[in-house]
C-alpha cells in the first residue's frame, strides 16, 4: 500500500490515524472518523474479524461489514503471539486514537496493559467501548440491542398501551451510541492537539443509549410543553400523540402536525365551510385536544379519496404541516432523496451493487460518505508504521484535568431539541455558548403550558449557556450580531433552509466577516431538494424517512408507535457537534473555517445503512420485525412476575442457548438436534418463546437478569425513568447529577458526562439562561458598549433584556 505524504484539503480529519479493534456493535464510530478523512486501520486476526460474518447477509457477504467498514484499511495481526504484539505496538507509535471494543480487550493481552501503551505513545487517546463500562456492578454484563433499550429506559416508553413493550426498529441503539463514541474520541484528539496529552476514555454503550434515543434526563420536544420526560412518562406505554395523527388515504398514510393557530386555520379551511369545528376557540391546542378524536375523524373522511402525493402537495400549498408515511423501499426511490443523492451505489461483491446511504453530513457541500469499499482481509498488511504525524510535547497542566473546548466561542441560534443539544454538548465541554434569541420570534422549545419562564426541558437543554437578546430583523440588531460573528468561532442554526440568507446572513457574508468561522446548519430534510423547505417537526421527519412505517407491531395494522419519541433530535445534536469539532480540527491545519450541513431525516437512513442496502438488494426485507431478529432465537421481551414487568432476552450463540435451557430447567432439550443450531431454532421460534415465557412470568425481572447474565446470556430488565436514581450501575458511575435552577421549584436529575475520562472534567452545571438574561453583560464584555449605548439599543428594540424571573423558594 502506498503511503500518504500530504493532507487532503477537504477532509477535516486528514492526518489523523486511528487503530480499531471492533465488536460488531459500535463500528460506525470508526467509519464516521474514516468518512471525515481519518486513516482507520482495522486490526483483524488471521482468520478475519467475526464482524465479516455478521448479518444481514447477501450471497455470503455481510452487509454490516460492507457498510460499517467502508473507507477503512485491514491489517492482519495475530495478537496471541509475541511478534504480533510487537507489530501492534509499532503501529501504536504513530496512532492518535485507539478504538478498542474487542473482548477480551487489547489491554488484557499486553504485559503492563495501559501503561505499556502509554509508554509507547503517551499522547494517544484510547477509547475503550464496552456494553456497560469498565466499572460498576454490571461491568461484565453483555447486551444486544433489545437488552440495551430495555435497561436504558427506552423500551418502557415504546409500543402501545396494554401491549408488550416494542423495541425501536433497525439499529437505532448501537448506531446512536457509535455517534456519541465518535464525538468522545474526537474530543480527546482535539485535547491532544491543544496540549499534547493522551487520555483513556471509558465508554459505556448503556449510558450512551440512555442519553441519545429518548433521554429521560434531557430536553424534550415542544409537544411536552416544557416538561421533562420524567414528568410526562406514565406507567405503561404512552398513548399515541393525537396532535400527530396518522391518517389513512388512497395508497397508504400521511401524518399531520397541526400545532399553531395559523396552521389550524389552514387545516380548517381545507376541511371546508361546513365542518363542526369552525369556532375560533379551536385555534388553541387545548381546545382542539377536547375534540381531537372528532377532528381527526373529520380529516380522515376528507383524505380517504386522495393519494399521499396529492395530499402532501395540497398541504404544502395551504401551509399545513404534512408528510407522506413512506416505507424504506419507497424512501430508496423518493424524488427528494434522489435529488439530494442521499443514496449512492456500493459494490458488495463483484457484479453485485446495491444502494447505500451516502453519509451523515456534508462539509462545504461535499458528502462525507463512502469513498472506498470495505477492505478485503489483510488488504493493507504492507502498511508501514512510518507516518508524518510527529509527537507533540505535553503541556504542563497543574490539575491534570480540563474541559477540551475552553476558549471556543459559539453563537447558538438553535431551536427546539436538536438545536438545543448541539450547543449544550459544546457548552458542557467548556465552550462559551451564547444563545442568540428574542421575544418576537421565540424558540419553540421555551413554550410552556403554564407560561413559566423556565421549564425543566430548557434547564436541561440549555445549561452552561448564556443568552443575548438581539432582533436580527432590525438594522442595528443585525450589526450587533455581525460584530459578535467577527470574534466567534462557531455559529449553530437549525432554521428552515434559506432563513439566515433572507436576513442578510448567508454563508458568503458570514465568512467575509470571519474567514475562520465554522458554521453548522441542520434542517429536517436537508438544505437542497424539492422538499427542503418542509416543516421540520420530528414526527414528519420520521414519517418521511421510513422510520414510522417500521416502528410498529408487525402483526397489528396501524400500530405505529413513534408518536412520543424525540428521535432523531438528540442524535442530530451529536452529529452537529461532531461536525463542528471536525471543522475546528481542520481549522487548526488550514486556518480557514467552513460549513457543516445536516439532514435530520438522513440520520435515520445512515443509522440503518445495512438495512437500506439489503432493501435495495432484497426488496421487502426492511420491514417491521417487532422484538425479533433473524440472527437471534429466542429473542424478545418476556413477561415477568408483577404488574407490567418485563425482561429482554437475546440468544445469539449455541452456547448461550445451552445456558438458557439450563437456567429455565429444560436441559432435556439439549438432546434435540434441531435446536442445536440457529436454523433449527428459527423453525421453532414460537415454541421456544412459550418455554421462556412460562419460566419468566414466575420471576422478577432483576432476578432473572442476574441469573442469566451470570451464565453469559444477554438479558436485561425493563427499566423505567423513575428507577434511574436507584440503578446501581448509574450510581456507581455518577451517571446522574443534580441541577438546581432558581426558576424551578425542585432540583432536577441531569445527565453527567458522555464518557468517563482521565483528563476531561465533568460538565459544569451552570443554570440555563432566561431569554436575553446576559444581554448587558455580553454587550459590555464583547461588544464594548457603554451603558448609555446599551440603553439606546434597548429603547429601539435592537437589543433586549429578560423580564424579571419568578424565583421559587
Amino acid at each position: 500500500m502506498s503511503q500518504k505524504t500530504d493532507f487532503d484539503p477537504v477532509l477535516p480529519l486528514s492526518g489523523m490515524r486511528v487503530i480499531e479493534l471492533s465488536n460488531g456493535k459500535t463500528d460506525m464510530a470508526g467509519r464516521l472518523l474514516a468518512d471525515l478523512g481519518a486513516e482507520v486501520l482495522l486490526i483483524e486476526p488471521p482468520e478475519g474479524s467475526a464482524v465479516r460474518r455478521l448479518p444481514s447477509m447477501h450471497q455470503d457477504q455481510s452487509l454490516y461489514f460492507a457498510t460499517h467498514h467502508a473507507n477503512k484499511h485491514s491489517v492482519v495481526i495475530d495478537l496471541t503471539t509475541a511478534a504480533g504484539i510487537e507489530r501492534f505496538l509499532s503501529l501504536i507509535e504513530t496512532c492518535d486514537l485507539l478504538i478498542d471494543s474487542s473482548r477480551p480487550s487489547v489491554l488484557d493481552k499486553l504485559d503492563g496493559g495501559g501503561e505499556t501503551l502509554k509508554q509507547r505513545r503517551p499522547e494517544m487517546a484510547m477509547l475503550s467501548i464496552t456494553d456497560f463500562g469498565l466499572t460498576g456492578p454490571y461491568r461484565n454484563y453483555s447486551a444486544s440491542q433489545i437488552v440495551h433499550t430495555a435497561m436504558a429506559g427506552v423500551l418502557s416508553r415504546s409500543g402501545m398501551p396494554g401491549l408488550t413493550p416494542l423495541m425501536p426498529p433497525g439499529s437505532l441503539a448501537w448506531e446512536a451510541a457509535a455517534i456519541q463514541a465518535a464525538f468522545a474520541g474526537m474530543l480527546a484528539y482535539w485535547q491532544r492537539l491543544q496540549n499534547g496529552r493522551g487520555d483513556h476514555l471509558d465508554f459505556s454503550i448503556h449510558e450512551a443509549v440512555a442519553q441519545t434515543i429518548d433521554p429521560g434526563l434531557g430536553a424534550t420536544g415542544s409537544a411536552n410543553g416544557g416538561k421533562s420526560a420524567l414528568d410526562t412518562t406514565p406507567a405503561g406505554r404512552p398513548q399515541p400523540m393525537p396532535l400527530y395523527p396518522i391518517i389513512p388515504c388512497l395508497d397508504g398514510h400521511v401524518r399531520l402536525c397541526v400545532l399553531n393557530p395559523r396552521q389550524w386555520s389552514a387545516m380548517s379551511d381545507w376541511l371546508g365551510a361546513e365542518h363542526p369545528y369552525r369556532d375560533p376557540a379551536f385555534a388553541q391546542i387545548g381546545q382542539r385536544m377536547t375534540e381531537v378524536a372528532g377532528i381527526n375523524a373529520e380529516i380522515g373522511r376528507l383524505f380517504v379519496g386522495y393519494s399521499k402525493q396529492e395530499l402532501v402537495l395540497e398541504g404544502q400549498k395551504r401551509g399545513v404541516p404534512i408528510a407522506a408515511l413512506l416505507t424504506p423501499g419507497e424512501v430508496l426511490h423518493d424524488e427528494h432523496f434522489q435529488a439530494r443523492k442521499a443514496f449512492m451505489p456500493l459494490e458488495v461483491s463483484p457484479g453485485i451493487t446495491g444502494q447505500v446511504p451516502s453519509g451523515y453530513l456534508e462539509i462545504d457541500g461535499v458528502r462525507m460518505g463512502i469513498r472506498r469499499a470495505a477492505p478485503t482481509l489483510g488488504q493493507s498488511d504492507g502498511f508501514s508504521a512510518a507516518w508524518f504525524n510527529p509527537r507533540v510535547t505535553a503541556v504542563d497542566i497543574p490539575d491534570n484535568r480540563i474541559r477540551p473546548l475552553a476558549g471556543v466561542r459559539v453563537l447558538d441560534l438553535g431551536v427546539i431539541v436538536a438545536g438545543a443539544e448541539a450547543g449544550r454538548l459544546l457548552a458542557d465541554q467548556g465552550a462559551d455558548v451564547i444563545k442568540v434569541e428574542n421575544n418576537a420570534f421565540p424558540d419553540g422549545g421555551r413554550q410552556s403550558m403554564s407560561g413559566d419562564l423556565m421549564t425543566p426541558s430548557v434547564a436541561l437543554g440549555h445549561r452552561n449557556k448564556r443568552s443575548i437578546g438581539i432582533n436580527l430583523r432590525q438594522e442595528k440588531g443585525l450589526e450587533l450580531f455581525k460584530r459578535l460573528v467577527a470574534q466567534s468561532d462557531v455559529i449553530l442554526s437549525n432554521f428552515k433552509p434559506g432563513t439566515l440568507a433572507s436576513l442578510g446572513l448567508g454563508t458568503d457574508v458570514l465568512l467575509a466577516l470571519n474567514p475562520r468561522l465554522v458554521m453548522m446548519d441542520s434542517s429536517a430534510l436537508g438544505n437542497t431538494g424539492p422538499r427542503s423547505r418542509s416543516m421540520g417537526y420530528g414526527p414528519l421527519v420520521r414519517a418521511a424517512a421510513g422510520l414510522t412505517s417500521v416502528w410498529r407491531y408487525p402483526d397489528i395494522e396501524g400500530s405505529f408507535s413513534d408518536g412520543v419519541t424525540v428521535y432523531p433530535d438528540h442524535v442530530a445534536g451529536r452529529i452537529a457537534a461532531l461536525g463542528v469539532l471536525a471543522l475546528l480540527i481542520r481549522r487548526e491545519r488550514t486556518g480557514h473555517g467552513g460549513c457543516v450541513s445536516i439532514s435530520q431525516a438522513e440520520i435515520f437512513l445512515n443509522g440503518n445503512a445495512e438495512h437500506f442496502l439489503r432493501e435495495s438488494l432484497q426488496p421487502g426485507s426492511f420491514i417491521a420485525r417487532g422484538n425479533q431478529s433473524d440472527d437471534r432465537v429466542p429473542e424478545g421481551v418476556y413477561p415477568c412476575a408483577g404488574d407490567d414487568q418485563w425482561c429482554a432476552i437475546s440468544i445469539e450463540t449455541d452456547e448461550q442457548f445451552k445456558s438458557l435451557l439450563n437456567v429455565i430447567g429444560r436441559p432435556d432439550l439439549l438432546k434435540d438436534p434441531e435446536l442445536s443450531n440457529l436454523k433449527g431454532r428459527r423453525l421453532r421460534r414460537s415454541e421456544l418463546d412459550e418455554l421462556v415465557t412460562s419460566f419468566s412470568r414466575n420471576h422478577a425481572p432483576h432476578e432473572l437478569t442476574k441469573r442469566l447474565q451470570e451464565v453469559q446470556v444477554p438479558a436485561g430488565f425493563m427499566q423505567r425513568l423513575t428507577e434511574y436514581r436507584d440503578d446501581p450501575q448509574f450510581q456507581s458511575r455518577d451517571f446522574i447529577r443534580t441541577l438546581c435552577h432558581e426558576g424551578l421549584p425542585l432540583p432536577l436529575p441531569a445527565e453527567n458526562r458522555i464518557v468517563n475520562s482521565l483528563h476531561m472534567l465533568d460538565p459544569e452545571l451552570r443554570p440555563a439562561p432566561y431569554v436575553s438574561e446576559h444581554s448587558r453583560e455580553i454587550a459590555i464584555e464583547l461588544l464594548k458598549l457603554s451603558d448609555l449605548q446599551i440603553d439606546e439599543l434597548l429603547a429601539s428594540g435592537d437589543l433586549e433584556v429578560s423580564r424579571a424571573p419568578t424565583k421559587h423558594s
